[in-house]
């Protein structure tokens, strides 16, 4: 399961696919300008999302 931490104030958060309850993994995707982007997908294929904010940055998750 992927799991977000904010580096500022160490909140972390758990995410689950609502369609079918599957935890997210991490994953990340290319942009066109070559740059990749860190987001947490369903196993069963029903979507990915960018990973939360906390203390007005993004969370970050290590990749396994």
């Amino acid at each position: 399961m992927a799991t977000y931490e904010c580096p500022s104030c160490g909140m972390s958060v758990n995410a689950t696919c609502g369609t079918c309850n599957a935890p997210l993994v991490n994953d990340s995707i290319e942009r066109d300008d070559g740059s990749s982007v860190q987001v947490s997908k369903c196993p069963n294929g029903h979507g990915k999302i960018k990973s939360p904010m906390c203390c007005g940055a993004d969370m970050s998750c290590s990749i396994a």
